[in-house]
């Protein structure tokens, strides 16, 4: 059975107040030819204890979001709109000093590369043993028996003798290991990770995946992962949203986006997953490219690549609409997709 088909969706019971809501959220960096959106008109909203998969190409906006939840892109000269609120506050209007009580304390972060995001000139331990100490004020000594207790649930091997450790001395997995540990070490109510296991191989990654969900769940912790992979996305989503051209086009439980793929691009995607045995079968391929964010064609973003396009999708941009309960999909010919066939076979 595939991870496509193991998805299991839950129940939809109360609404809780969300961790994390986004409105509107446009997002432009400068360059050249002037403003280039990068990020355009973004809605999510993520209850805690759930997981949100954002999913989709290369430069389709999913880091930018990310980063946009904890204020990153101010410092980068980007332009910002919108609204980003965590635990009810908005991020968007805070003060530098209250950006980084929030990093860190109440949202932790997994960078795709721990070699970048690690300092090579300190010991791990120290480095976890200084963000409980910044945000948490407890000593030296409890700070180090608190990263020796994260070592522990991330499940490093001699974690004693780990902790003196450099960055360069650990594997891969190992590092990632311990992003894990940092991101988590003020107890979060939001966790974001970028990419965090693209550069494992698919054992270590596997690993990861389950250790991720293991404490997320076991924390209720929320959490926003993004990924272009999407046997990633079915073993760690409660829900996706799939980002192309800095928009949402799809968004919904994972089962319904996964297994009943409602956009063309979606569908597209799904058929190029390898699943059981392709013998005497073609693997599904996606022809094109995504546009110039900095000359977006008319109507419909995607169109240019759409085996399904037609007239009206090069003069309308398509508002998200409901295909189903708890499933949006941005596209005028949403119903033409045959329902039940992820995988494009």
């Amino acid at each position: 059975m595939n991870a496509l088909a193991r998805i299991i969706s839950e129940g939809s019971g109360a609404a809780p107040s969300p961790m994390l809501s986004i409105a509107g959220l446009n997002v432009a960096y400068r360059g050249g030819a002037g403003w280039t959106p990068v990020v355009r008109g973004v809605d999510l909203a993520l209850a805690p204890g759930r997981s949100l998969v954002l999913l989709g190409e290369s430069g389709s906006g999913k880091s930018v979001t990310l980063r946009a939840i904890i204020g990153l892109l101010r410092e980068e000269g980007a332009r910002v709109d919108g609204e980003v609120r965590v635990g009810g506050r908005d991020v968007n209007a805070m003060a530098p000093d209250e950006l980084l009580k929030l990093r860190g304390n109440e949202v932790g972060f997994i960078f795709q590369e721990p070699m970048t995001a690690l300092d090579p000139v300190f010991r791990i331990g120290d480095q976890i043993a200084e963000t409980i100490v910044q945000h948490r004020g407890t000593s030296w000594r409890q700070a180090m028996a608190t990263a020796r207790e994260l070592f522990d649930l991330v499940q490093i091997p001699s974690a004693e003798r780990r902790l003196k450790a450099y960055p360069n001395e650990l594997s891969g997995g190992l590092r990632q290991r311990a992003m894990i540990a940092m991101a988590m070490s003020c107890d979060p109510r939001l966790l974001l990770a970028d990419e965090p296991t693209t550069a494992l191989d698919a054992t270590v990654q596997i690993q990861v995946l389950l250790l991720l969900r293991e404490i997320q769940k076991e924390r209720g912790t929320a959490m926003v992962f993004v990924t272009h992979d999407l046997g990633v996305a079915a073993e760690i989503a409660d829900e996706v949203a799939v980002m192309y051209a800095g928009r949402i086009v799809e968004q919904g439980d994972a089962a319904q986006v996964l297994l009943n793929p409602s956009h063309p691009y979606t569908h597209a995607l799904t058929g190029c997953v390898v699943q059981g045995s392709y013998r005497d079968h073609r693997l599904g391929e996606l022809a094109g490219a995504p546009p110039d964010l900095a000359q977006l064609p008319p109507g419909c973003s995607f169109a240019p690549r759409c085996a399904r396009r037609q007239e009206d999708c090069r003069l309308t941009d398509p508002a998200r609409r409901p295909v189903a309960p708890r499933h949006d999909v941005a596209c005028l010919h949403a119903a033409d997709l045959p329902a039940g066939t992820a995988g494009g076979r």
